[in-house]
């Protein structure tokens, strides 16, 4: 028996019909406007022409023939845009549309509708960057193929630095092995080679793959444009010297990040030293320049302050004649019962005219200067720091011995000469400012080992020095703290059961390294200079200032010396567990701990400075089992990075810094068991796509946007 004849599947014709003999179908199945609206398919089609015919059916009278127009059941769109096309006199109504004119009647309107949409498949994003950056490659400007494919600038830049990542990279994306999100973390840096080293650091490992800690991996040897290094040369200088700034176009980067921290250094010293260099033109015996100094390094200094510069012989006759003016017109206008504005303007010139000469500038004395000194620092916002008129004791001026056998040269013999290059040799807290460690993990032995001697000394350090801030606030136990001390040593002699040294034998702690930079050093700093600022310049007159004083500025003074005799310092050579007692129970009745001063664990602080079993303690009394979990397979240096940022907010301490009592965590987003709630969860993955993938409008594309739609070609 024959096979029957396989039958031929014939095409629709394609015919060109004019546009007025086109309508709209009412059987469209698009309804929802999405993607590429009508006006920007005009203008597209206004460039470029149809890319693709419309999908017509003839009209039929009753009785079935042709009435020579045609409906658009598919390419709805396109035929609005035609209008609009019409409407703006840019096509003319009888312009020939090419069209595939279906006559079968095998399927609906509907059906073919819904076939030409759905049928479609969206351009994958991949070829999106790539077809981006084919376009840059031919000479298109960002701004241009923005505006050609309807894009906000922000977004086709976004597309080509995607387009930049490594090929490599790309290919495992385009099988799906590495997520969008992903591809978007890897654009923060342009080389291919890092990221190719980062993606083999962490394919292994799933917990590893996140956005924010691949950023944190190709930033790890950058410094943050926030920080005061970088405010301080500014990202101008550093660029005009080569250096490099990571910007990240998909997150908030606060200015992002400068590759080269050696060269940041570098320029940082110059900076200091030009600056040093300007303020020893002003006449300072010496400057000291540096990044910081260590707490208390003005100990032992005597400190001279400027003085409001001397009126010359007319600014003080002009001085008395405005005031003697201005006391006889208010003497007048007080005797007047009525108001006059005339008088009151004169009075207010007055006023502005001597208020002028209050405000004169301040000046230190030439002699002074000349045996003092400054130092030069940056403060946290970046901004340079002078704190000037620091006399070394050295440099202090000798009394006269009347002995005729020595000469003036040998006055001088013991007095070191201060360098004119002293800010050459700039050290911050003795060590690189980079903040990483090149030396290698040690071994780690089972079990928790006691916390070294010297970081419980340096620890207890800034606890002693945060507690003296909270005893100089609170006068009325300062009071009975300082009379607890003498009754024992009134009453119970050889009892040493007190916290005070009430010989004020203050001890600064200079070699805890960053102490100066904690909030309590600079509010003590600043409360102790206001002090020196009102205290007479001459011993002898002290005790004639201490009376004048008011009560209340009795008892501020009195707490603030009373305060910094406080030691509650854990120190191995010198026992002292009733003094350590005492300290804690003065900080229960101050009500003070270490959370609310402020103190959080950091890389520098703690977690740099202990073995890696007491980090993963750390994390997991603040964090749960689960965080913990994150860094215990991690290298020190990284597992001590991602513990601060896992810390941060969890009121953790260690165990020197707790008070009796108490726990490691304060932490109301924990529950019970130390898992951590939804608020302090880390972020899981982000929505498929980011909206800049289907930005069509002139606004900032912002990547937290919950939208999916890709960009629609032009149908």
């Amino acid at each position: 028996m024959a096979k029957s004849a396989i039958q031929k599947i014939a095409m629709n014709p394609s015919e060109n019909i004019a546009y007025d003999k086109l309508v709209l179908s009412q059987e469209n199945v698009r309804r929802v406007k999405d993607g590429v609206t009508i006006e920007q398919l005009a203008e597209d089609i206004g460039r470029r022409k149809l890319l693709q015919s419309l999908n017509v059916r003839p009209l039929l009278d009753g009785n079935g023939e042709e009435t020579g127009t045609y409906e658009v059941p598919a390419g709805g769109r396109r035929y609005l845009a035609l209008g609009i096309l019409v409407k703006q006199k840019r096509l003319a109504k009888n312009e020939p549309i090419p069209c595939i004119v279906n006559r079968s009647g095998t399927t609906s309107a509907e059906e073919d509708s819904l076939a030409e949409n759905v049928h479609r498949e969206n351009l994958h994003p991949l070829d999106q960057f790539r077809a981006f950056k084919a376009l840059k490659e031919q000479g298109l400007d960002v701004e241009e193929i923005a505006a050609r494919f309807f894009a906000s600038a922000p977004t086709a830049k976004q597309r080509l630095r995607l387009a930049s990542v490594s090929p490599k990279l790309l290919e495992l994306y385009e099988k799906d092995e590495i997520r969008l999100e992903q591809i978007m973390a890897f654009s923060i840096s342009d080389d291919h080679a890092r990221q190719e080293q980062v993606w083999e650091r962490i394919s292994g490992n799933s917990h590893m793959q996140e956005p924010y800690y691949i950023r944190r991996l190709l930033t790890e040897t950058t410094v943050r444009a926030d920080d005061r290094r970088a405010v301080y040369v500014g990202p101008e200088a550093y660029e005009a010297a080569g250096g490099v700034i990571l910007r990240d176009l998909f997150e908030q980067d606060s200015g992002g990040w400068f590759q080269d921290a050696a060269l940041l250094e570098q320029l940082v010293f110059d900076r200091l030293k030009t600056d040093a260099e300007t303020i020893r033109a002003e006449g300072w015996k010496w400057v000291e320049a540096a990044i910081s100094f260590p707490y208390g390094h003005t100990s032992g200094m005597r400190r001279v302050y400027a003085e409001p510069a001397e009126m010359s012989t007319e600014e003080s006759a002009r001085y008395d004649a405005a005031k003697a003016e201005y006391d006889a017109l208010d003497a007048k206008y007080a005797e007047m019962e009525d108001a006059d504005q005339e008088i009151e303007d004169r009075l207010d010139q007055l006023g502005a005219e001597l208020d002028a000469f209050g405000d004169r500038p301040q000046v230190y004395d030439p002699v002074q200067k000349a045996i003092a000194g400054a130092f030069l620092t940056l403060g946290a916002n970046g901004h340079l720091q002078v704190q000037a008129g620091f006399v070394r004791p050295e440099d202090e001026p000798r009394a006269e011995t009347g002995d005729d056998d020595e000469g003036p040269e040998d006055d001088d013999r013991d007095v070191p000469q201060s360098d004119d290059d002293g800010a050459n040799g700039v050290v911050v807290n003795g060590r690189s400012t980079n903040g990483g460690s090149d030396a290698p993990d040690e071994p780690e032995e089972e079990g928790i080992k006691p916390l070294p001697e010297r970081l419980v000394f340096d620890l207890t350090a800034q606890k002693t020095l945060a507690l003296r801030n909270a005893l100089a606030g609170d006068v009325e136990i300062a009071f009975v703290t300082v009379l607890h001390a003498l009754v024992l040593q009134v009453f119970y002699r050889f009892a040493k059961d007190s916290c005070l040294e009430v010989t004020l034998a203050s001890n600064s702690f200079g070699q805890v390294q960053g102490l100066a930079e904690t909030p309590w050093a600079k509010e003590i700093g600043e409360r102790h200079e206001a002090w020196d600022r009102d205290l007479p310049d001459e011993a002898t007159d002290l005790w004639g200032f201490l009376l004048g004083l008011d009560e209340a500025s009795r008892k501020a003074l009195f707490a603030h010396c009373a305060s910094l005799s406080l030691n509650a310092v854990v120190e191995p050579w010198n026992k002292r567990p009733g003094a350590l007692a005492h300290a804690d129970a003065l900080a229960a009745t101050l009500g003070f701990d270490m959370v609310t001063a402020g103190w959080e664990p950091t890389v520098d602080n703690y977690l740099g400075r202990v073995t890696k079993t007491r980090i993963v303690q750390a994390v997991r009394e603040a964090r749960g089992a689960d965080s913990a979990q994150l860094i215990d397979h991690m290298k020190k240096d990284l597992m001590a990075r991602e513990a601060a940022r896992l810390l941060e907010g969890s009121n953790w301490l260690p165990e020197p810094l707790r008070r009796d009592g108490h726990d490691a965590v304060v932490d109301p987003g924990q529950t019970v068991s130390g898992e951590v709630s939804d608020e302090t969860a880390l972020d899981g993955d982000a929505a498929e796509l980011p909206a800049f993938l289907a930005d069509t409008s002139s606004e900032e594309p912002t990547v937290a946007d919950d939208e999916t739609d890709h960009l629609q070609a032009a149908e």
